[in-house]
């Protein structure tokens, strides 16, 4: 008789915790529900944004010299010193180490292709290079985390105003520069909040409106602009990226396994020549 009663109290007990754990995760909203065939029909109505896009790095060049961020003297005396290595032939090495260019660089100062996907509830840009270029805007509804963790690119948002995306960036890291050029950028030193507003200026044309807000380095919202063009011929497709491989070389091993060691370096990243 014990014995069953105890088995009675052990299976109360167990319904109840699960009813608190079914109360619990209820009260969480759903991370990347299932998409429904209505989702993916309702794909068909955004505009095309499909094929490689390059960068237009004329008209990144010509915004270095037009349209200077509003950087604070502080931040304005780097540049100015970053600039000056440039012209010297001394270009200070800004993005080494296969570290991804982060946000909003990618955007303002990138030299590789990129292509955009639409998926349910999301877009996600995927650039070539240094095997880190990845993008996920968010359009399923959700808000920015309370406290994200920063990263490279940030957490982002977006929203549909007819054929435009307005995308609200966050949770930058401070070590990701606002850079005008490969050679020249600062770290944004925290609190960067950026807004995109993207849509096509013409069929093969992608129109890029910046307001970077980055409050330690910068006076005042810098506005910008960036385009991209894409491959008419659409005979191009982006590849994958990996920065690292001129540090390795291909051996195979005592076991007969083929694997990479590292090429021996010396000052300034230079190859040692063979002896």
């Amino acid at each position: 008789m014990q014995l069953r009663l105890r088995l009675i109290v052990a299976a109360l007990l167990a319904c109840a915790a699960l009813s608190l754990q079914s109360a619990v995760a209820a009260e969480k909203p759903l991370i990347n529900p299932a998409p429904t065939p209505k989702d993916y029909a309702d794909l068909g109505k955004l505009p095309d944004w499909s094929g490689v896009w390059n960068p237009n790095i004329s008209d990144q060049d010509r915004q270095a010299k037009t349209n200077m961020p509003p950087y604070n003297d502080k931040a304005m005396d780097l540049i100015k010193f970053q600039l000056a290595e440039e012209k010297a032939g001394r270009p200070p090495p800004l993005f080494v180490n296969c570290l991804p260019e982060a946000h909003p660089s990618w955007m303002l100062i990138t030299h590789n292709a990129m292509e955009i996907l639409f998926t349910p509830g999301r877009v996600t840009m995927l650039g070539e290079s240094d095997g880190n270029r990845l993008r996920r805007i968010y359009t399923d509804g959700r808000g920015h985390p309370e406290d994200p963790d920063p990263t490279y690119h940030g957490h982002s948002i977006g929203h549909w105003e007819g054929d435009t995306l307005v995308v609200d960036t966050v949770g930058i890291i401070p070590e990701a520069l606002v850079a005008i050029s490969e050679a020249a950028g600062v770290p944004n030193n925290g609190d960067m909040h950026v807004v995109e507003r993207i849509y096509l200026k013409d069929p093969n044309r992608l129109h890029v409106e910046l307001t970077v807000d980055a409050p330690k380095i910068l006076t005042k919202p810098w506005k910008t602009t960036r385009e991209f063009f894409r491959q008419r011929a659409r005979k191009f497709d982006i590849v994958e990226g990996t920065c690292l491989d001129g540090g390795f070389a291909s051996k195979i091993d005592e076991r007969g396994n083929h694997v990479f060691v590292p090429i021996p370096l010396g000052v300034g990243g230079n190859r040692i020549a063979p002896q």
